[in-house]
């Protein structure tokens, strides 16, 4: 039997229950939120596990220098359609069957990678499996800016960069130990990328009895499941709601843009959040990225010290990671993002100077400096798009914002090590600068001065009545 057509009464009453809950607190948001933070630690080690393991790849293929690239930056393409695709289907089929779909696929696909003949059929595995790793981004953010009040939502959302440095910690300390244990290197690199099933396995037992999210059910006018899911997860049983469902008309793709220019601070958030990605995805898949290889090819290092010294940049980005977040509400998002980009302007001047000097001494340390920065300046652009999105529209804005990172993170890891062969490592590490730039260029000018504590999913109803209907 069809249902019937939400009426302007079922708006408005979808507008009062969301706002309801945005100002909500509910007792298992902040373990919803941490296990959608954990997916990070997996996306971590997929996409990064591997610039620890390429010295071992070259010596076993011999691949040039842009298959080497296209290995390593596969995982980045594929994220870019799934972060679309996954914002999209959260969207239309709700955000636990994309979960469950992504974690899936995680598992299969991350343990495949243990089983390729060559290089080529490396560089296609990993652009299918960022596939899910670009989906459940973009699945997640959703997850967390709808169960987690709009005081805390922000702080977890910048969380993400302290779980990625925990992936990378955890991926040099495994590389490191294999390699003490004599394990051959055409076997180590096999063992260190097929282990991502393992950790994917563990969050999807963790992740199975996760509820759909009681806002986009409202959103959705299943009004019955919403008020069952709020009485467990609220302790809220949404006394409001009726107990039989309306049928709200799905927003459509193409007015997801004409939804968030109709407020400007949406619109301005979200442009910054654009730009910011593409500036900390820059700056982290060139120098960064390939700074195991770096410290190698400079001589300031062998493969084993030069772990050990990037374990220790990395133990240092996680406290950064950490330290983001909790200083969030004393110094806001803007001066987190201005703060982050200039001491990687810093960094970079350091390193391209001590490369051009041979005082390679200061390379190590500029990393250090770069990694704290980093791991501040990239902590807010999800937070900030998923955060000012409509909610009909937020699983759809998450993934375009990911784009924004993912896209830079691929051209740049497939052709940088081309630029050190065509200009030379101190030239290619001054180029980087333009994306610390472009950061501080939205953090001054694009970004609004008014959205810490950002509360605007209170206009929901408005702009689904305007937007999701005569689009």
């Amino acid at each position: 039997m069809a249902l019937p057509v939400a009426s302007a009464d079922d708006r408005q009453l979808i507008q009062r229950t969301t706002r309801h809950l945005v100002d909500s607190y509910s007792p298992k948001g902040n373990r919803t939120g941490w296990l959608m933070i954990a997916s990070i630690f997996i996306e971590s080690w997929d996409l990064y596990s591997i610039a620890f393991i390429l010295v071992f790849l070259q010596e076993q293929y011999h691949p040039s220098s842009f298959l080497l690239g296209l290995a390593s930056a596969g995982t980045q393409a594929g994220a870019v359609v799934g972060a679309l695709l996954g914002g999209w289907l959260s969207d239309r089929v709700g955000r636990r069957a994309v979960f469950i779909a992504t974690m899936v696929t995680f598992i299969i696909v991350g343990a495949s990678q243990a089983f390729v003949p060559n290089m080529l059929v490396l560089a296609a595995l990993r652009f299918v499996l960022g596939v899910p790793l670009g989906m459940d981004i973009s699945n997640g953010y959703t997850y967390i800016m709808e169960s987690l009040p709009a005081s805390k939502r922000e702080v977890m959302g910048n969380r993400w960069q302290f779980m990625f440095a925990v992936g990378e910690v955890i991926a040099i300390a495994v590389v490191t130990v294999l390699l003490w244990s004599g394990i051959g290197h055409e076997y180590l690199w096999r063992i260190i990328l097929g282990l991502s099933a393992l950790p994917a396995i563990v969050l999807f037992v963790m992740r199975m009895k996760l509820p759909e999210t009681v806002v986009w059910l409202v959103a959705r006018g299943r009004f019955r499941e919403a008020k069952q899911v709020a009485a467990d997860t609220y302790g809220d049983p949404l006394d409001m709601l009726p107990d039989s469902d309306v049928d709200v008309p799905r927003p459509r793709l193409r007015s997801f843009l004409k939804a968030i220019r109709k407020d400007e601070t949406r619109w301005r958030g979200s442009v910054f959040g654009w730009l910011s990605g593409l500036a900390q995805g820059g700056e982290f898949a060139t120098f960064a990225f390939y700074l195991p290889i770096l410290l190698v090819l400079l001589g300031v290092s062998g493969v084993k010290s030069g772990n050990l010294i990037t374990l220790a940049l990395y133990v240092l980005a996680a406290i950064s990671g950490w330290v983001g977040p909790a200083i969030l509400h004393r110094i806001g998002q803007r001066r987190l993002s201005l703060w982050g980009f200039s001491m990687v302007v810093v960094a970079l001047i350091m390193a391209a100077i001590g490369i051009f000097t041979d005082t390679l001494v200061l390379v190590p340390i500029a990393a250090a400096i770069m990694l704290w920065g980093h791991y501040w300046d990239a902590e807010n652009c999800m937070t900030i798009s998923s955060m000012v999105a409509p909610p009909q529209y937020r699983g759809t804005a998450s993934g375009f914002a990911y784009i924004f990172v993912k896209v830079p993170a691929f051209f740049s890891i497939l052709v940088f090590p081309t630029l050190f062969d065509a200009i030379g490592k101190g030239a290619a590490t001054l180029l980087v600068l333009i994306f610390p730039l472009i950061g501080i260029f939205a953090a001054t000018f694009v970004l609004p001065k008014n959205i810490d504590g950002y509360r605007g999913d209170h206009e929901y109803a408005d702009e689904q009545v305007a937007v999701g209907v005569s689009g």
